[in-house]
């Protein structure tokens, strides 16, 4: 496939955005559609936990008329961080160049996909970080949540020593290479605290990490899925982390 016309910094090679659903109806379609048109080497792949409101029927019907769109169906919700594993293994049997992970509820807005694109031209792994170098970059939170997430990831830098400044963000695009290197099957979280372990892997085996700027807006349609267990399990296992680092698991 050819590059954009006027841009050869980004790659060529295709691009895989693996989207968890669980009851998402309100946004499915429609985030499959805006991502897609963001560039034409990127195919769709929605990972959906058994939605009771007819999300997976959605997809299926996008599916059956567009080949960049694909769908994993789950027979009941499992969570969020066994959805990516089961994406990064779906998209790791075949050609994909490039794999992000991406929420359904645009609270990661599609269009600055193209800007992860061209970061990963010189990084292994890039985050779209809503608290970089000091500013916020959030929309339509509370103030109590938006102090939970900034304190969380400035608890898991110290504890960890993985130097990010969104740590906890799930808006991603990893090469191949570095899921390939990564025992997808050692992996134990599954909330929140998975998207520190995968980045805290990828650091451990010395692959490069950037963070870019994003606008992460709060969702408009559904309901939210955090937990009282997800922050339990994020604070735990940033100290299971350290000690697999210590005793050289990880």
């Amino acid at each position: 496939m050819t590059e954009p016309a006027g841009d050869h910094s980004v790659p060529a090679e295709r691009g895989l955005v693996i989207v968890p659903t669980y009851n998402e109806r309100e946004n499915v379609a429609r985030i499959i559609e805006s991502v897609l048109s963001q560039d034409p080497r990127l195919s769709v792949l929605i990972v959906d936990d058994g939605s009771p409101d007819g999300t997976g029927a959605i997809v299926d019907e996008l599916a059956a008329r567009s080949d960049r769109v694909h769908a994993l169906h789950r027979a009941k919700k499992m969570g969020l961080g066994t959805a990516y594993l089961a994406g990064f293994k779906w998209a790791l049997a075949r050609d994909f160049a490039y794999v992000f992970e991406m929420d359904a509820d645009f609270s990661h807005d599609p269009n600055h996909l193209p800007e992860f694109l061209r970061a990963i031209a010189t990084a292994d792994l890039v985050l779209g970080s809503r608290y970089r170098n000091g500013k916020v970059t959030v929309v339509n939170w509370p103030m109590t949540r938006l102090m939970l997430s900034y304190a969380a990831n400035v608890y898991a830098r110290t504890v960890t020593g993985l130097q990010l400044f969104d740590a906890t963000g799930g808006f991603k695009c990893f090469r191949r290479t570095v899921l390939e290197a990564i025992d997808l099957d050692d992996v134990r979280s599954n909330g929140y605290a998975f998207q520190i372990e995968v980045s805290f892997r990828a650091w451990k085996k010395g692959f490069r990490i950037a963070e870019i700027p994003i606008v992460f807006t709060d969702r408009t349609e559904g309901e939210s899925k955090m937990s009282k267990r997800i922050v339990r399990e994020a604070i735990w296992m940033v100290w299971q982390l350290r000690w697999w680092a210590i005793t050289g698991r990880v």
